[in-house]
């Protein structure tokens, strides 16, 4: 165990860290990968997963519990969900389109019906 008496020796070993730390990045030759820190980084992927893999199963279980506990008086349930409304809504539809095809009515203009008899009036020129 190394203890520090004071703070040179504090800024010395963090300059021999930093001293070594650029040593390594810049040398030439590929870095080694130890199997120390390979096991490492495998337990790093392992526990991202398993975290992920909690906070989603978590998620799950607690929409599956809000669902189940949705009773028969549930909002969505009574009003939104029912086929009543769907079938109201249709009637009123085909109600509206029935009125309004009985209001619509053709206006015929007289004077813009064809009228084969007839010639138009051609200007003349001078």
């Amino acid at each position: 165990m190394l203890v520090l008496s004071n703070s040179s020796a504090l800024n010395l070993l963090l300059s021999k860290l930093l001293q070594n730390c650029l040593e390594q990045s810049n040398s030439s030759a590929p870095a080694r990968v130890s199997s120390a820190s390979s096991s490492l980084e495998i337990i790093y992927v392992l526990l991202m997963l398993g975290l992920f893999g909690f906070f989603t199963a978590g998620v799950m279980v607690t929409n599956l519990r809000a669902r189940r506990l949705e009773g028969p008086r549930d909002p969505y349930s009574t009003y939104i969900a029912a086929d009543t409304w769907h079938r109201q809504d249709r009637l009123n539809l085909q109600h509206k389109i029935i009125e309004n095809y009985k209001l619509c009515c053709v206006l015929e203009n007289q004077l813009a019906v064809e009228q084969p008899g007839s010639k138009i009036p051609e200007e003349k020129s001078a």
